[in-house]
C-alpha cells in the first residue's frame, strides 16, 4: 500500500532542509577577487582579461578559436553570420528551444524553418530536417537542449550530404558529451550562453568556438570593431571593411565577465561531476517508476548531460490513465519539492513567426525574403504538445543522498497514488510553458 499523498493530509515526502544543495552558481573570494582587480585596474571595458578566458576555454573545449561575446544571443548571431546567413537564406532549427538559438536570422536577412523535436531526446528530429531542407537552407542549429545531445552523427550526415553548415547551441549543455566527444566540437561553428542561470555561469556573456578560421574572422568582423584589422585578419575578402564592425554591432564581452569565467572554468568539470552523481542518483531511483521517465541518454551510450542545466523529466500520461501532468506537478509540490509542468512552448505558434513585421517590409518578416512561404511547413504535432509531456525536476549542485531520496520519493508518491489524482484531475491547461524562460524550479 502506497503512503498516502501530502495533497490529501498525508506526510511530505521532502522534510530536511536543502541548505546549498540547489545554490547556483557557485561564487567564492576567489571570484570576488577576480571581479575587483578588473575595477580597480579600470580595465571593465578592455579586452586582456577576455582574451586569456577565450584560450582557457578554447584548451577546455580543445578547439582552434574562441571568441567572446556580450551574451549567448550574440554568439550564436555571429555563428550564423560566420557561416554566410544572409538574405533570402533559410535556417532550420527546432520549434521547441529558447528563441536566441536561431532568431537572429531575421537581422540578417534570412529566415527560420522550424523541425520537429524527438518525444524522448526534447531535441531537433534529423527525420525531420531532411523534409524541411530547400536549395535556400544555409545551416541547421542543433540545440543539446536541457542538456541532451542532439543526435549529431545523423546531422552531420545530412549536412554533408547538402552541403549545409551545422551550428551548435550549447547553452544548455556545457560539458556534455555525444557518444564520448565534447558538444560544440562536432558541428562548424558553436554559440554558448554563459548567463547566470547556466550550468556554465559568469554572470552574462556568450562565447564562440570553431575550427574554422574563415568562420571565426567573420564572427570577429561582425561585432569585435576592436579586433577587426588587416593585420590580425587573413581572409582577405574580409580586409577590406576593417576598422569598423560590419553588422554594426558591438559585442565583445565586459570584463568582470571575464574575470568570473577564468575562476570558474578552473572548477567546472569538478563541479558537473557532482551535479551528475546527484542527478543520475535521482533517476536511478525513479527507474522503472509508471508515468515518469528519466531525459538523459542511456548508461551505456558514451553520452552524458554535462551540468544538466534545465533539467527535466518525460512524462507518460497513457501509464497513468491520462492523469494530466499539472495535477501529477500539483501532488509533487504539496510533497515539498519544486517542480511544474511544461518546457519552452512551441515557437512557431507565436505571432512573430506568422504575422509580425519587425522591419517595415509591408509583409511578415518571416516572409519578407524567402523564397517560399514557410509558414506553411509548420506541422509539428509532437513540438505543440510537449509541454503535456514534461515537467521540471530538482537541480542538485552537490550529492546528499537523503536529500535527492526525499525528492525523489515525491515523484515516486505522486505516480503511485495516480488513481487518487484522478479525481481531482480537471486536466491541463491550453499552454504549458513559456517562450522566454523556464518556471523556477529552485
Amino acid at each position: 500500500m502506497t503512503e498516502k499523498l501530502a495533497l490529501f493530509g498525508g506526510p511530505k515526502a521532502v522534510t530536511k532542509d536543502p541548505g546549498d544543495i540547489f545554490t547556483w552558481p557557485i561564487i567564492t573570494e576567489e571570484h570576488e577577487q577576480a571581479v575587483l582587480k578588473v575595477l580597480r585596474d579600470r580595465s571593465m571595458s578592455g579586452t586582456d582579461v577576455t582574451l586569456k578566458f577565450e584560450e582557457e576555454y578554447r584548451k577546455w573545449v580543445g578547439s582552434k578559436y574562441a571568441l567572446a561575446f556580450s551574451s549567448g544571443t550574440a554568439s550564436l548571431q555571429a555563428a550564423l553570420y560566420g557561416c554566410k546567413v544572409g538574405v533570402g537564406d533559410e535556417v532550420i532549427m527546432p520549434s521547441i528551444t529558447y528563441w536566441a538559438s536561431g532568431l537572429q536570422a531575421y537581422s540578417l536577412g534570412a529566415t527560420v524553418v522550424f523541425a520537429e523535436v524527438d518525444p524522448d531526446t526534447l531535441c531537433i528530429d534529423p527525420d525531420d530536417i531532411e523534409k524541411k531542407i530547400s536549395d535556400k537552407t544555409k545551416a541547421i542549429v542543433a540545440v543539446h537542449y536541457m542538456g541532451y545531445p542532439a543526435d549529431m552523427d545523423r546531422i552531420m550526415a545530412i549536412a554533408k550530404k547538402y552541403g549545409i553548415k551545422v551550428v551548435e547551441d550549447v547553452s544548455h549543455a556545457h560539458g556534455a558529451l555525444y557518444k564520448g566527444r565534447l558538444v560544440g566540437t562536432i558541428g562548424d561553428v558553436a554559440g554558448y550562453s554563459l548567463m547566470t542561470g547556466k550550468s556554465f555561469a559568469i554572470g552574462e556573456g556568450g562565447i564562440l568556438t570553431t575550427d574554422d578560421r574563415e568562420i571565426y574572422e567573420r564572427a570577429v568582423a561582425f561585432g569585435h570593431y576592436e579586433r577587426y584589422r588587416p593585420d590580425l585578419i587573413q581572409t582577405e575578402y574580409l580586409k577590406e571593411g576593417a576598422g569598423l564592425p560590419l553588422g554594426g554591432y558591438k559585442y565583445r564581452m565586459h570584463q568582470m565577465s571575464s574575470a568570473v569565467g577564468l575562476v570558474q572554468i578552473k572548477y567546472y568539470d569538478e563541479q558537473i561531476k557532482k551535479i551528475q552523481e546527484a542527478m543520475n542518483y535521482f533517476w536511478d531511483l525513479l527507474e522503472g517508476v509508471p508515468g515518469i521517465k528519466a531525459h538523459r541518454p542511456p548508461k551505456d551510450s558514451g553520452s552524458t548531460m554535462g551540468g544538466w542545466y534545465a533539467a527535466h523529466g518525460l512524462y507518460r500520461p497513457d501509464e497513468l490513465e491520462g492523469l494530466s501532468v499539472t495535477t501529477f506537478c500539483k501532488a509533487v509540490r504539496a510533497e515539498g519539492c519544486s517542480t511544474s509542468p511544461g518546457c519552452n512552448l512551441a515557437l512557431h505558434t507565436h505571432p512573430l513567426f506568422h504575422t509580425v513585421d519587425v522591419y517595415g517590409h509591408g509583409k511578415p518578416t518571416r516572409i519578407a525574403n524567402a523564397s517560399r512561404d514557410v509558414r506553411e511547413l509548420d506541422v509539428l504535432p509532437v513540438s505543440e504538445k510537449i509541454g503535456s509531456m514534461t515537467y521540471s525536476i530538482p537541480w542538485f549542485k552537490h550529492y546528499d543522498k537523503e536529500i535527492i531520496e526525499q525528492h525523489a520519493n515525491a515523484f515516486k508518491k505522486a505516480a503511485l497514488n495516480y488513481k487518487e489524482l484522478l479525481k481531482i484531475d480537471e486536466g491541463n491547461p491550453e499552454k504549458l510553458g513559456g517562450f522566454n524562460f523556464f518556471r523556477s524550479t529552485r
